[in-house]
């Protein structure tokens, strides 16, 4: 039972492993048979960047999953698809400077452009929640550790605001993903509510009792 247990995990994580690469396996793809049209390094930083913000989603839904079904390996992926999440990130910024603003022009364009200056608060916010994901960094940092990512909202309202103001005029994409990020957002206050009201009635319990 628990060998076919851990097969399960295994695969299933195993599964979660290449879909999460599988992008960037494409992307370099069209790279080597030049389907990235007119602009290439434009191209590959945007799709970059929208890689990162679906592995973002697929992070924050991750703990939904568990709590609709049950099944442990949506919480055991979830350490995984955020790393990717910082592994897409990071080569969103380093193509960024490489193709488009430039490695001396960083400060110019995070102090002018808007956009620029909220998707790289956001990038800053990401760095220390990959860095802490780790099981010894839950142990050391302890409650710290659950006020530290809470850096997880702000920072995914700065992505999806980053996106949204490079939209323009087509902007019901980014829309739609608002309102998932949305839901995924509010999904968790929820859960917390009620968490927080059951701990309450059972202590009420408690104190009631002759």
């Amino acid at each position: 039972m628990a060998a076919r247990r851990f097969d399960k995990v295994f695969w299933g994580k195993t599964l979660i492993f290449l879909l999460a690469l599988a992008p960037l396996l494409w992307l370099v793809w069209d790279i080597f048979t030049g389907q990235l049209g007119p602009d290439p390094g434009k191209t590959i930083t945007r799709a970059l960047g929208l890689d990162a913000l679906k592995l973002l989603v697929a992070t924050l839904a991750m703990t939904p999953l568990r709590r609709m079904t049950g099944w442990p390996l949506w919480l055991r992926s979830r350490r995984m698809l955020g790393l990717y999440t910082l592994f897409y990130a990071s080569l969103h910024v380093l193509c960024y400077l490489q193709f488009i603003a430039g490695w001396q022009d960083i400060l110019n364009d995070v102090a002018k452009r808007p956009y620029i200056t909220v998707g790289f608060a956001a990038f800053v916010m990401l760095i220390p929640l990959g860095v802490t994901s780790t099981r010894g960094m839950m142990r050391r940092l302890g409650k710290n550790w659950v006020r530290l990512h809470r850096l997880i909202y702000p920072l995914t309202l700065l992505v999806w605001i980053h996106f949204l103001w490079q939209a323009r005029s087509d902007i019901g994409v980014m829309v739609a993903y608002g309102m998932v990020l949305g839901l995924l957002l509010l999904s968790r206050v929820w859960w917390a509510f009620r968490k927080r009201n059951r701990g309450a009635l059972t202590a009420g319990n408690v104190v009631s009792r002759p």
